[in-house]
């Protein structure tokens, strides 16, 4: 009963999708994705909030995936197939399967919120699972859903699906509540989804985490699970503090816009957010800058 665990345990990046003048930039993809091959990282995640999926075309999405495909090397992937409607959800979760990637990331419907409630979330999580080729991942991101958070009964009930892998979570408590309440022997695991409690849920249980700071630090990232891994926690708790501390300056206040100017600033392509997201100001950018060399971290 460990095969997704193998599959998930590590650091995953949300990859971003750079844009200039609102136009996609899929070499500065290609490039970032070639970079970051060459890192300890387990994985990406396509499509996701960081890759602003919901700024893309139909096209678009293909476009960016081909690219995943062509260069995703040894890596794991997730790819973001979530739509409002279980139907549409379903057909691009079987063009990410057809696409040969390892996993399907459905963030919650969220236009109807109100009506989002445990019995309509987990009738839309069985309905993909039952018929998706991918195993499927729970996205549970209120920040990003309107509010919307799959309530931990439902993901309880949900993780008993042969079909469903596990879940991401980036919720402002992170995956403790729902941790505390899985049954350990299940093959369903929690990604941690921010570097604010990437640590501490690798103590209560996360295989790994999926990190917006990946981006644009993999190195570190990684670094921070395998001191875990080798039981080194005063070494890690350090780390953890630099990583937790830059990116509440990072990704808080600023968003993808932030992340995207800190990979510039440490040798990637970050480029734009789309429009209407605006990039950070110069001033912003030159205090990103120096907090990345504050806590010990390299630019270029």
């Amino acid at each position: 009963m460990t095969h997704n665990r193998k599959k998930l345990s590590g650091v995953f990046a949300p990859v971003v999708t750079p844009f200039q003048n609102d136009e996609i930039l899929l070499d500065d993809l290609r490039f970032n994705l070639r970079k970051l091959n060459e890192t300890g990282l387990a994985g990406y995640l396509a499509l996701g909030s960081n890759g602003e999926f919901r700024s893309l075309t139909d096209r678009e999405q293909i476009q960016v995936l081909e690219v995943f495909a062509e260069e995703k090397g040894d890596k794991v992937v997730m790819v973001g197939t979530a739509c409002e409607s279980t139907k549409e959800t379903i057909a691009k979760s079987k063009i990410a399967s057809e696409m040969g990637f390892d996993y399907v990331s459905v963030l919650t419907p969220c236009y109807f919120a109100k009506r989002m409630d445990g019995p309509t979330l987990r009738g839309h999580y069985e309905r993909i699972a039952d018929v998706a080729t991918s195993p499927v991942l729970l996205y549970n991101a209120p920040g990003f859903a309107g509010g919307v958070r799959i309530p931990p009964k439902t993901v309880l009930e949900l993780s008993q699906h042969p079909n469903i892998a596990g879940m991401k979570d980036s919720s402002p408590n992170g995956p403790a509540q729902f941790l505390s309440i899985l049954d350990p022997e299940e093959d369903f695991h929690v990604l941690a989804g921010s570097a604010n409690f990437f640590y501490p849920s690798l103590h209560l249980g996360a295989p790994g985490g999926i990190l917006s700071l990946a981006n644009l630090l993999p190195g570190p990232c990684c670094e921070l699970y395998s001191l875990f891994e080798e039981g080194r926690y005063e070494e890690a708790l350090k780390l953890h503090f630099r990583l937790a501390r830059l990116n509440a300056f990072v990704s808080g206040p600023s968003g993808v816009a932030g992340v995207k100017a800190a990979m510039d600033i440490t040798g990637f392509k970050g480029g734009e957010p789309r429009s209407p997201l605006t990039p950070v100001s110069e001033e912003t950018r030159e205090k990103i800058r120096e907090q990345i060399l504050t806590e010990g971290f390299s630019v270029e």
